[in-house]
């Protein structure tokens, strides 16, 4: 097997993976379940500290597949882009994919290319703007924003940030105050899928149409957005050595939605974006869970 920094020659055993008990056409669990072990067999690094991949059928609640620990919160990271598209679309901040086109403010994080010049719901979603994303909690300001979070029962509510780190509205989400599960992030997903979140039918529709991939595992189209932080030091600060990452969404073929959630965290340094090594290791995951729901 190749290596890569961080990663065993031979890789642990791992934890027990739970599949849903048959496909729409007979499609056994076991193999299923055989099928993902060896998938995230060759994609666990050697270093995790956590990890869950759940998958679960949007109508039915059933869980399709499981494996690892799902019920501890995390920081939301860039996947709280969901939450505040359905604030920005139900608020009438956000008009379409399109509109509004901002320029940075002046305290921008423009260190990555992409997040340079104007930027539109559907490039800020896409590049995971940081700074787009900032001028929408300031102009939501902080009571809206608890509003909408206690509709929709999403993770700590807390929106207080880190003492003395930055200001708390433009950093709550981002390895701070707010937190939330991976089965939290399913839960959250299925609600707004089902219509349960109290905004408006547009915000929810716009905002499925900023999450769509090109990828279709399985043949069915895929819905997701990644998360990348890190997890708190001894000080309560975002420590570099405990970098986390998300892959959240759901995926959709012939009238059936599937609704997932990874997540990873490591306890080193790590040279690539957690939330890219949590979609590819999905998409891998998802693609054999999927096929055995056909």
């Amino acid at each position: 097997m190749s290596t890569a920094r961080g990663w065993s020659r031979s890789p642990p055993r791992p934890p027990e993976v739970a599949c849903g008990n048959r496909g729409r056409r007979g499609a056994p669990a076991a193999a299923c379940a055989l099928v993902l072990s060896l998938l995230l067999l060759g994609v666990m690094p050697a270093r995790a500290a956590e990890e869950c991949f759940l998958v679960t059928d949007l109508d039915t609640g059933r869980v399709l597949a499981k494996q690892g620990l799902c019920a501890t919160r995390h920081s939301p990271a860039s996947t709280f882009k969901i939450p505040l598209a359905l604030m920005g679309f139900d608020a009438g901040l956000l008009k379409s994919a399109t509109q509004p086109v901002l320029e940075p403010p002046p305290d921008a994080d423009t260190s990555r290319e992409v997040t340079r010049g104007p930027q539109t719901p559907q490039s800020w979603m896409r590049n995971s703007v940081v700074w787009y994303s900032q001028v929408l909690t300031r102009e939501l300001g902080p009571e809206r924003i608890r509003a909408y979070l206690e509709r929709f029962v999403y993770g700590t509510l807390n929106i207080s940030g880190t003492p003395g780190r930055a200001e708390p509205i433009t950093h709550f989400w981002l390895s701070s105050s707010l937190r939330i599960s991976p089965r939290e992030q399913v839960d959250f997903l299925r609600r707004m899928l089902k219509g349960e979140l109290k905004v408006s039918e547009k915000a929810v529709t716009e905002t499925m149409a900023l999450l769509a991939q090109q990828e279709q595992p399985a043949g069915w189209q895929l819905f997701g957005k990644t998360g990348t932080g890190f997890s708190p030091g001894g000080d309560g600060l975002p420590d570099p050595h405990r970098p986390l990452g998300w892959f959240v969404g759901f995926a959709q073929k012939s009238g059936r939605t599937a609704v997932f959630a990874r997540f990873i965290s490591l306890d080193q340094k790590s040279e690539e974006g957690l939330g890219l090594m949590a979609r590819r290791q999905a998409l891998g995951a998802l693609a054999a869970v999927l096929a055995a729901q056909n």
